[in-house]
């Protein structure tokens, strides 16, 4: 089995936000990254070349794979803030009822812009999952 290829690194993930080119988007990503350290207590820590995380837990499939992962963590893309619920949507449907504009993946929220949506139903959704994150994996 392949080894996966996104993993933290020791890279500075202040060097990489500053980065950003769009002046509003690096504002929302530092938005991000402050509420989410918050949430987590933990540290932000890049990922790879572009995603910054929190936390991690353990996981093993039933196949044998097993890793290690990050509770939260975010990736200002060009298109989107990518936002990764670990936990998955299915339990957040009120939440997501009244967080405003976004689409979504199997655990991605994605978001043009912190403007467009709620910011405590954000931050509710962000704690709710890394809540359920920990109490199934750690």
């Amino acid at each position: 089995m392949g080894d996966l290829k996104t993993r933290p690194t020791g890279n500075s993930v202040t060097h990489f936000l500053n980065a950003i080119q769009d002046e509003k988007r690096k504002q929302d990503s530092y938005a991000v990254l402050d509420l989410m350290k918050e949430i987590t207590g933990e540290p932000p820590v890049l990922w790879g070349s572009s995603i910054i995380g929190f936390g991690t837990y353990h996981y093993q499939y039933a196949s044998g794979r097993e890793g290690d992962w990050m509770l939260t963590g975010f990736s200002p893309r060009k298109q989107n803030l990518t936002i990764y619920i670990m936990s998955g949507f299915e339990k957040y449907d009120s939440l997501l009822q009244d967080l405003g504009q976004f689409k979504t993946g199997v655990s991605c929220l994605y978001i043009k812009r912190l403007d467009d949506i709620d910011r405590d139903v954000f931050k509710k959704l962000i704690q709710e999952s890394v809540q359920y994150m920990k109490s199934r994996h750690l």
